[in-house]
């Protein structure tokens, strides 16, 4: 533009071009213009120095294509953008236009509309082609910028074009392209590439498996594979194998996981840390505690220092197999072995410690975290705020953490709420847990389920039906559903009041929101119809839930156990029995003193007899009223039969 206007002011209309150069002091004042500008443009040379003049034509060009660029072009690129008066900034200061250049331009702080223009400039050059190499540096600038559309467009003219593109290009490129979520089209890409320009590598086929494993797409990563095992040159490495541990662990196939860390053993190939952790995940999930164990001394042997997230994962590990000694244990000696812990680490730990009653270790913790250089985040006070609610605790001592979690500038989560919701309501402090999801709203936290749910309960045992059928449609109102837990709390209590076709409606309600019932909504409604003498309808609802796919479990069968107990006679209380039995369920004492007390109202003494004695083999302690019935008839029988006797 500046260009431009200089050139038109210069040239004019012929008329005054003989006119103004009739003028001698005018035509020097515009020859005299025109240098300062040429000035500007020029590159500097340090005061004191004398410039080095290229000698002849071949170092003058290869002066010009390693020379940096000068910051008054950036500067025009700046003001100016990209256009003629840019492209006479070139000419003006010897910039050839080359690869390095294209690199160079594609790097500076300017907008990224005029670093597009640019790169379409000079792929319409003379002489000049765009290679891999200032395709990847737009890429990589589009990438940056978040321009996704020109990314796309920019990686199909690089794939079509006639530029070699490298294995690391192509890992690169798909690397970027999953980041952007673009997995099918970075598979697409690559078997263009792969199929035309060039054979992947270990580390390109590691690029495509770690994004599939990224967004979920597991079953594709075997695919991968077997595909790479297939090509002959192409051997998986020790991320080959880290990913497809992993992802075979998270398919739910196991053994094959197993497997493919033991023929990476065989070829060779030492298993890092992150193998080793991903193998103990599973040995955990298999229940198979001491193989997880064997896996850490192993790590030792082989000098493979357990990570941070080793040990989280062993920790969590030993929680679930309920040995929280072993996981204290574990912890404690990772402090002496320097392993710095961090804060997901403590948070586990602590939540192990307040499940197992461990509230005074759970709290020790807590304030050595600052000696173990770890801050606190939500996490850590949602998982003390529960065990201390727990472990019953004072209410007072979790309202007063949960003021030091605000004051110390960790925000409440929707979590901090419910636990908090949960803990008032099972100390029956309901009006102060109203209270909290009021501030809750407040707060701008979208409804809770979780919290509404332990309020419903609470109000629904508190025989305040209304009360928790308001909180209910309030629930629906804001969420415009509900969860199948809360409709189950609600059923649950409609039943408990003899509202049984509210239950039924709610039931059906559910499923034309498409919330599938899952098990408690089901036991809820079997339970309120048992309570209702509807006890073949609950065996019914008890055939269809299986039907649906849902597995009933052990209360489901109680539920329809007592309802035959209590109506249907001793003989089908008797067969459902057996049928549990049969099905290799493991029953409960509740099973046995259900039927007990059925023999027991129906006099049936000798079969009472051979249930407590099955009941006492299976580790099961009789019901203390059904006991003291079946000894009260006894006797009165024992008594008639004594007056009857002749």
């Amino acid at each position: 533009m500046y260009f431009r206007g200089f050139r038109k002011m210069v040239e004019g209309p012929i008329g005054s071009r003989r006119v103004i150069s009739t003028l001698p002091h005018l035509c020097n004042r515009i020859k005299q213009t025109e240098s300062e500008i040429v000035q500007m443009f020029r590159l500097s040379t340090p005061k004191g120095e004398t410039p080095n003049l290229p000698t002849n034509r071949s170092v003058s060009q290869k002066n010009r294509s390693v020379r940096t660029l000068d910051e008054r072009f950036i500067r025009i690129l700046k003001i100016f953008k990209w256009g003629s008066d840019a492209e006479k900034a070139l000419e003006v200061l010897m910039l050839k236009v080359d690869h390095r250049l294209v690199r160079e331009v594609l790097k500076i702080d300017v907008e990224t509309n005029v670093k597009i223009q640019f790169f379409r400039w000079a792929g319409k050059r003379r002489n000049f082609e765009h290679d891999s190499t200032t395709y990847m540096a737009l890429i990589r600038c589009l990438d940056e910028a978040g321009q996704v559309g020109e990314m796309w467009k920019a990686i199909q003219e690089m794939v079509q074009g006639t530029c070699l593109i490298s294995p690391v290009d192509l890992s690169e490129i798909v690397k970027i392209m999953g980041k952007a979520k673009m997995v099918n089209k970075a598979l697409s890409i690559f078997y263009q590439i792969k199929g035309r320009k060039c054979k992947p590598t270990a580390s390109t086929y590691n690029s495509i498996i770690l994004m599939l494993m990224q967004e979920g797409h597991h079953e594709k990563v075997y695919e991968l594979y077997t595909e790479m095992c297939n090509e002959g040159n192409c051997f998986p490495d020790t991320v080959t194998y880290s990913a497809l541990i992993s992802t075979l662990g998270k398919l739910g196939r196991e053994d094959s996981a197993i497997r493919l860390f033991d023929e990476m053993r065989e070829n060779g190939l030492h298993p890092t840390a992150r193998v080793y952790t991903s193998l103990m995940g599973i040995y955990f999930k298999l229940g198979r505690v001491e193989n997880a164990l064997g896996l850490v001394q192993e790590m030792k042997e082989k000098r493979c220092p357990p990570t941070v997230y080793t040990y989280t994962e062993i920790i969590k590990g030993l929680g679930k197999a309920q040995r929280v000694e072993d996981a204290y244990s574990i912890f404690m000696d990772m402090l002496k072995e320097d392993c710095q812990p961090d804060v997901v680490l403590i948070n586990n730990v602590i939540n192990l410690l307040g499940r197992a009653g461990r509230l005074a270790d759970a709290i020790k913790l807590f304030e050595d975290m600052e000696s173990l250089h770890c801050t606190p985040n939500v996490v850590t006070y949602n998982s003390v705020i529960k065990a201390l609610f727990e472990c019953k605790a004072p209410t007072s001592e979790a309202v007063s953490l949960f003021e030091r979690m605000k004051s110390n500038g960790v925000i409440p989560s929707s979590f901090t709420y419910s636990i908090l919701i949960d803990g008032f309501c099972k100390t029956n402090r309901v009006e102060k847990a109203l209270l909290l999801l009021e501030e809750m709203d407040e707060k701008g936290f979208p409804p809770s389920p979780a919290a509404y749910c332990s309020l419903i309960n609470t109000l629904g045992k508190a025989k305040r039906y209304e009360a928790a059928n308001e909180l209910f449609q309030e629930l629906k109102e804001n969420c415009g559903s509900s969860s199948a837990r809360v409709y189950a709390v609600m059923i649950k209590h409609f039943g408990k009041c003899g509202r049984l076709t509210d239950a039924v409606d709610l039931f059906n309600e559910m499923k034309g929101l498409g919330c599938s019932p899952d098990v408690y909504t089901y036991n809820a409604l079997m339970s309120g119809m048992v309570r209702g003498g509807m006890i073949d309808e609950a065996h019914s609802l008890l055939r269809t839930m299986e039907e649906n796919g849902c597995v009933p479990d052990l209360n489901s069968h109680n539920i329809i156990l007592n309802g035959f107990a209590r109506t249907g006679g001793p003989q089908r209380a008797m067969e459902m029995l057996t049928k549990m039995k049969n099905s290799k369920m493991q029953l409960d004492a509740v099973s046995y003193n259900t039927v007990l007390g059925c023999l027991s109202r129906a006099g049936m003494f000798e079969e009472a007899a051979k249930l407590m004695k099955e009941m006492h083999l299976n580790g099961f302690e009789y019901d203390r009223v059904t006991y003291s019935s079946i000894l009260e008839a006894v006797g009165k029988i024992d008594e008639v039969r004594a007056h009857t006797t002749p």
